[in-house]
């Protein structure tokens, strides 16, 4: 008998495990393209949150159409002008920031619906979209 490969030395969970993970996993995160798809068809439902940061960074170079505001200032106050309800897509410079990460558990907190854009503005860019600088 052959050893199993890397991929196979551990077993794949039972179907009903990789089921309840999978679907945890796109209950919380959603992908660059979805973001540009639903932003470019006019279906945006969300709002698109950018959460790391400095205002002049965001000011430089941002995805169109996203807010900025950092993860260390979200509060029940800085998310009042939205309804409740309001769905939140968080992004971050991209797989190696957490502030995406530090947002979504924030704004959770807070017990409001939020996903992470996994990949962030690396993932963006890595997807053929464009950034923009305010024109100021």
């Amino acid at each position: 008998m052959s050893t199993p490969s890397p991929v196979a030395a551990v077993p794949a969970a039972e179907p009903p495990v990789a089921v309840d993970h999978f679907s945890t996993l796109l209950a919380v995160e959603t992908d660059c393209w979805d973001v540009h798809e639903s932003m470019t068809t006019g279906r945006q439902d969300f709002v698109l949150l950018q959460t790391n940061a400095s205002p002049a960074s965001f000011a430089a170079e941002h995805i169109d159409g996203a807010i900025h505001l950092h993860h260390a200032d979200i509060s029940e106050e800085t998310l009042s002008r939205w309804p409740d309800e309001t769905l939140f897509v968080v992004y971050c410079a991209g797989p190696h920031c957490n502030a995406a990460d530090r947002a979504a558990l924030k704004i959770a907190g807070l017990g409001r619906p939020v996903k992470k854009m996994i990949g962030g503005k690396t993932g963006w860019l890595d997807e053929g979209f464009h950034l923009v600088a305010d024109e100021s």
